[in-house]
């Protein structure tokens, strides 16, 4: 009997150890709480210094804190706990049996541990898998696996950028081999690439690794970094995701209905397609194939800027894509077509857009705004014998139950019996946040804001340590900001149309708004620019110049290295959300669908989603500048409307406390905008949207 007792407690820690690293091979946690808690109590130093990281914290625990743990009521109920919510998920919604669909994607933004994503782009991504397996969507998805992924931004002494790029530890990324090693044709060469699975719930998401010895050098830095290097660099990372990536798929047995391309770094799985077209149908016509290709792709873009699609000079394109195209069957000339906007026009570069749009049945932008846009900008090109492709616009949203805040998702629940991970609009009831308690409601609000300025206090204070301000800056830091002001948030790529130094476009007009004495207010920035975009790191340089400029008397701050955790805090922690792009430059802007999920709101220029969103009283939108206005008064227009708004109506209506105590005509808007803005603007209705383009929703 004592030696049966004496096994059980030998064996205890590395069968404690084997269910938390069941739990943390499922990316379920990223978004379920109850998940994430075991990891939380493991070590919560370790937790934090991994970027919450489940798999680094297990790493991080020794056998005797396992024991000490599993001797504890508290921390077994709680893994047995995340194991039942594991175990218990909702039915899947009806789908057409038989169809499925396949999601390609550079980048996929998760979690913060998992340094695969630099934006916009990752973040829709992430939650498209998130609310396909919430929803049982038969998708799977594919793209690359970075050694280091995006890159980590540091700001030196006097704000300039500085990139640091992390090793990833593999040992510590939920990611399973999945035995399949690729050979990608890529010029005159075989890049062969290994193939790894994350479990995103009840998606597989599958990940094409090119770092091999059996590769040569510059084909091992195909999956080194995210959107690093030369043009000709990108040009082959986009040939191994596109035509690696529906290799790959095959040869996993997946076998989609719907290729799915997520922009246009991945349209080359078009031509690869086509090869297995012809493949299937050697007897058949290039058009026939091309029909074949078409009936099975959609394609969304997410660019607004016509500079901002990827083009490569056709002979770059023809010779690392040529054993493809050759065993496609198809010419140089009908490789061109396929890629110009006008097919005759030999000095014209290759478009990857282009070649998108061709080879699809269906596109999409990401707003309506964002919708007309894209048909502006596409209106010229020449179709051919081909039937142009119609564009019509899916508005992106948020997966809710990931960016709502746990503490926010409880309040709802207890006050308005508000479902936050409910996969259906109406099961959600957030038109129910009309009617919330607004004296709990400034408490959330309170709690939130509160939280959040003591993060930026402590983020702010380790960044001046490392570039060097010792204590006295580290105290400065510690400073920082009031828990009590108005609190403005700006959190996106530092990207130049984005415009974030435009608030102070008129300082000492900004400092009158910012240093009020019975009014004080202050604005939280965080971001990060291209590592090749000088224009944006010189705008992340004017916003940390800011944060020292005595006139605003600390209550500017400007965070390091923005990621999801910051992204989370930020949204959910501001009063409002600060949104000032050059319209109509925003392809979709979600960050600002985030705050309402916490009772925030926005003031944005009517750009990307926003116009489908404001309806006057959940938020504020700028007038917009006169047609015609150069660049400098556009800004001097839309600076002024800004502070207009602050001053008249923003600034008062937050300070108003005639309500005992309470802001209430400011709770009256929160309140509106959380009923209004997360039914329309999250993932579920983005989903359905797309399962009709996909032809997969069942009746």
């Amino acid at each position: 009997m004592a030696d049966t007792e004496a096994a059980r407690l030998t064996n205890q820690p590395h069968e404690t150890r084997a269910r938390l690293r069941a739990l943390a091979m499922d990316l379920s946690w990223s978004w379920r709480e109850v998940r994430r808690r075991p990891f939380q109590m493991l070590d919560i130093r370790a937790w934090e210094a991994t970027r919450h990281s489940p798999l680094g914290t297990l790493a991080a625990t020794d056998d005797d804190r396992l024991k000490s743990l599993a001797a504890g009521a508290a921390f077994m109920g709680a893994l047995d706990a995340a194991e039942a919510d594991a175990g218990a998920m909702p039915a899947p919604h009806p789908f057409i049996a038989g169809q499925s669909v396949a999601y390609y994607c550079s980048e996929y933004a998760l979690h913060e541990s998992l340094a695969q994503y630099a934006g916009g782009l990752g973040v829709l991504a992430g939650d498209h898998l998130k609310q396909a397996s919430d929803l049982g969507m038969p998708l799977c998805a594919v793209g690359l696996l970075y050694g280091h992924g995006y890159y980590r931004q540091e700001l030196d002494e006097v704000g300039r950028t500085r990139v640091g790029l992390p090793h990833i530890d593999r040992a510590t990324l939920p990611i399973q081999p999945t035995g399949v090693v690729i050979a990608c044709p890529i010029g005159r060469r075989q890049v062969h690439a290994q193939v790894w699975r994350m479990r995103v719930g009840r998606i597989n998401l599958y990940l094409l690794d090119a770092d091999l010895a059996r590769n040569r050098p510059e084909d091992r830095e195909l999956t080194l970094g995210l959107y690093r290097g030369d043009p000709l660099l990108r040009l082959r990372q986009q040939v191994l995701l596109g035509v690696g990536g529906a290799m790959a798929l095959h040869a996993l047995g997946e076998r989609p209905t719907v290729h799915h391309l997520n922009e246009g770094h991945a349209a080359f799985a078009s031509i690869e397609l086509l090869r297995r077209a012809r493949e299937a149908n050697p007897e058949g016509t290039c058009d026939e194939w091309l029909d074949s290709v078409r009936a099975q792709v959609v394609f969304t873009t997410h660019t607004p800027v016509p500079a901002g699609h990827d083009r490569y000079q056709h002979a770059d394109v023809l010779r690392e894509l040529g054993p493809t195209t050759r065993a496609a069957g198809l010419t140089a000339k009908a490789l061109a077509s396929l890629g110009r906007e006008h097919s005759g026009n030999a000095e014209e570069p290759f478009c990857m857009t282009v070649l998108a749009l061709r080879t699809c049945r269906a596109c999409n932008g990401v707003a309506a705004l964002h919708g007309e846009v894209s048909r502006e900008m596409w209106k010229d090109i020449e179709w051919g014998n081909q039937p142009p492709v119609a564009i019509s616009s899916i508005t992106n949203g948020v997966h809710v139950p990931t960016w709502c805040d746990p503490v926010a998702s409880a309040f709802w629940r207890d006050q308005c019996r508000i479902d936050t991970a409910a996969n259906t609009v109406a099961g959600q009831g957030w038109d129910r946040a009309e009617q919330v308690d607004r004296a709990a409601l400034w408490s959330l609000r309170s709690m939130l804001r509160s939280r959040l300025v003591q993060f930026v206090r402590e983020r702010c204070s380790k960044s001046a340590l490392s570039r060097g301000e010792g204590a006295a800056g580290a105290l400065r830091a510690s400073q920082l900001l009031r828990d009590d002001a108005l609190t403005i948030g700006f959190a996106r790529r530092f990207a130049t149309y984005k415009r974030a130094p435009l608030i102070f476009h008129d300082v000492d007009r900004l400092a009158a708004i910012l240093t009020s004495a019975d009014r004080p207010v202050q604005i939280i920035f965080a971001g990060k620019a291209h590592p090749r975009d000088l224009g944006g790191q010189a705008y992340a340089q004017r916003v940390f110049e800011m944060t020292r400029d005595p006139r605003l008397e600390g209550r500017v701050a400007l965070l390091e290295d923005y990621d999801m955790e910051i992204g989370r805090l930020l949204t959910s922690g501001a009063d409002l959300w600060l949104n000032n792009p050059i319209r109509p430059m925003e392809a979709s802007g979600t960050s600002g669908m985030k705050p309402p999920l916490a009772g925030g709101m926005n003031l944005s220029i009517l750009d990307g989603w926003w116009p489908e969103g404001f309806d006057g009283r959940n938020g504020w939108a700028p007038s917009p500048a006169p047609e015609g206005a150069d660049a400098d008064a556009t800004d001097a227009h839309d600076a002024n409307e800004l502070y207009r708004l602050l001053e008249s109506e923003i600034v008062p209506m937050f300070w108003d406390r005639t309500g005992g105590g309470l802001p209430t005509e400011w709770l009256d808007r929160s309140a509106h905008s959380a009923a209004t803005v997360p039914p329309r603007f999250g993932t579920v209705r983005m989903l359905a949207e797309y399962s009709r383009v996909y032809g997969i929703l069942g009746e």
